[in-house]
C-alpha cells in the first residue's frame, strides 16, 4: 500500500512538472517584459502582453499535432519530439531582437510545450477515468500551480542578478530535469495493441468520433471560455499591478499570494471531487465565479479602480472557482473517450485554447487604465459556460424523458 501511494505521488509530481514547464515559460517572464520591451524596441503594454498570449496559439496548435501522432507512435516518442521543438525556440527567444521574432520563438514554445501538456493528459486518462481521474487532475493542479506562485519571484531573482536572457536559459535547465526525469521513470502507457496505425483518415476519423460526443464537445467550449478568463488575467496581471497599481517590486509577491489561492481551490477540489462529482463542483463554482464578477462591476461601473485589498478579495473570488473548474471540465470532457484519449485530449486542448486566445487579446486589450473591463469579460465568460451545462442538463433531460 506505503509503494502503491509512493508511486501515484511521484507520478502526480511528474506529471506536474512536465505541464508546469508551460507554467515556467509564461511566468518567470512577467517581471522581465519591461525589459524585453526595451530590448526588442517596443514597449508598449498591449503589444507586450502578447509575449504571454501567443504562446497560448502555440500551445493550441501543437496539442492537435502531437495528440493525433500519440495516438499511433505512443507517448513517451511525442514528448521527446515536443520539448525539442521548445529547446530550440527558446534560444530563439534569447537571441531576438524585434517584437516579430520574439513573438514566433514564442508560439514556437507554445507548440513544443504542447506536447507534454497534452500527452500528460493522455497519460493520465490511459490510466484513470471518471472522479478519479478529476481527483489525480486535481492534486497535478496544486503542484502545478506552486509553479505559478514561485516563477515571477525566480524570474525576478534572475533578472535582478543577470538578464531577461538568463531567464529563457533558466527555462531550458528546468526542460532537461523533468524530461531526464520522464525518460527513466516513467513507462509507455499506450499498449501495443490500442495503437491506431497511422493513415489520411485517422485525424479525421478521430475528429469525428470526437463530435459524436455532446457531452465532449459542450465541456471543451466550457473550458475555453474558462481559459479565456485565465488568461487574460495573466497577461494583464503585470500592467494592472506595475502599470495601473506602481506595485513594481510587490508585483511578484502578489502574484504568487494569488497563485497560492487558486492552489488551495485545485487542492480542496481532489479532496472533495469524490463526495460531490466534477459536475456538481464545477457549477457551483461557475456560480460563484458569475455572482462576484457581476458583483465588482456594479460596484466599480464608472468609477477609479478600488483599493488593492478589495481588489485582491475579488481576485481572490474568480480564481478560486477557476481553480476548482479546469480539473473537473477537463476530465468531464474527456470521460466518454477514453478510446481516442489522444487526438481526444488534442482536439479539447485545441478547441479551447483557440477560443481562449481571442477572448484574452479581445478583453486585454480595453485594459489600460481600469480592471473594469477584466471583470466583465469574466462574467461573460462565466455566463456563457453556464448557458451550456444549463443546455446540455436539458438535453439529458429530454433523452431521459423518451427512454
Amino acid at each position: 500500500m506505503k509503494r502503491a501511494k509512493k508511486a501515484e505521488f511521484e507520478f502526480i509530481a511528474l506529471m506536474a512538472f512536465l505541464m508546469a514547464n508551460a507554467a515556467l515559460s509564461i511566468d518567470t517572464i512577467l517581471p522581465g517584459l519591461s525589459n524585453i520591451g526595451k530590448s526588442i524596441h517596443n514597449t508598449n503594454s498591449t503589444d507586450l502582453q502578447l509575449i504571454i498570449t501567443m504562446i497560448f496559439l502555440g500551445l493550441g496548435i501543437g496539442q492537435l499535432i502531437f495528440g493525433f501522432f500519440s495516438d499511433s507512435y505512443g507517448r513517451k516518442p511525442v514528448v521527446y519530439f515536443g520539448m525539442g521543438i521548445f529547446i530550440l525556440s527558446s534560444i530563439i527567444c534569447v537571441t531576438a531582437s524585434s517584437l516579430e521574432m520574439m513573438l514566433l520563438g514564442r508560439v514556437l514554445q507554445g507548440v513544443g510545450l504542447s506536447a507534454p501538456r497534452t500527452i500528460c493528459v493522455s497519460i493520465i486518462r490511459d490510466l484513470y477515468h471518471g472522479n478519479h481521474m478529476a481527483r489525480i487532475m486535481s492534486f497535478i493542479e496544486v503542484i502545478f500551480i506552486i509553479v505559478p506562485m514561485v516563477a515571477p519571484i525566480l524570474g525576478q531573482l534572475i533578472l535582478d542578478m543577470f538578464n531577461w536572457e538568463a531567464i529563457f536559459i533558466f527555462q531550458i535547465f528546468f526542460a532537461f530535469v523533468t524530461l531526464f526525469w520522464f525518460m527513466f521513470r516513467q513507462k509507455e502507457t499506450l499498449l501495443e495493441e490500442h495503437k491506431i496505425k497511422l493513415s489520411r483518415n485517422v485525424f479525421i476519423n478521430g475528429v469525428k468520433e470526437f463530435f459524436k460526443y455532446r457531452t465532449s464537445v459542450i465541456y471543451t467550449i466550457v473550458s475555453g471560455f474558462i481559459t479565456g478568463a485565465f488568461m487574460v488575467y495573466l497577461s494583464t496581471s503585470k500592467q494592472i499591478f506595475q502599470d495601473q497599481y506602481n506595485l513594481k517590486e510587490e508585483f511578484v509577491y502578489i502574484f504568487a499570494a494569488l497563485a497560492f489561492v487558486m492552489g488551495v481551490a485545485s487542492f480542496l477540489n481532489g479532496s472533495l471531487v469524490l463526495k460531490f462529482g466534477m459536475l456538481k463542483l464545477a457549477r457551483w463554482s461557475l456560480y460563484l465565479f458569475c455572482f462576484s464578477s457581476l458583483a465588482y462591476t456594479f460596484l466599480f461601473f464608472n468609477s477609479e479602480n478600488p483599493n488593492l485589498p478589495i481588489l485582491l478579495i475579488f481576485f481572490s473570488l474568480q480564481l478560486i472557482p477557476i481553480g476548482f473548474v479546469f480539473g473537473n471540465v477537463r476530465a468531464l470532457a474527456m470521460e466518454p473517450i477514453g478510446h481516442i484519449a489522444g487526438i481526444g485530449a488534442a482536439i479539447n486542448g485545441f478547441v479551447s485554447t483557440m477560443m481562449a486566445v481571442p477572448t484574452a487579446i479581445g478583453i486585454g486589450a480595453f485594459i489600460s487604465t481600469s480592471v473594469l473591463p477584466l471583470f466583465i469579460g469574466f462574467f461573460y465568460c462565466g455566463l456563457f459556460s453556464l448557458f451550456l451545462l444549463k443546455y446540455l442538463k436539458n438535453k439529458k433531460r429530454t433523452i431521459s424523458s423518451i427512454y
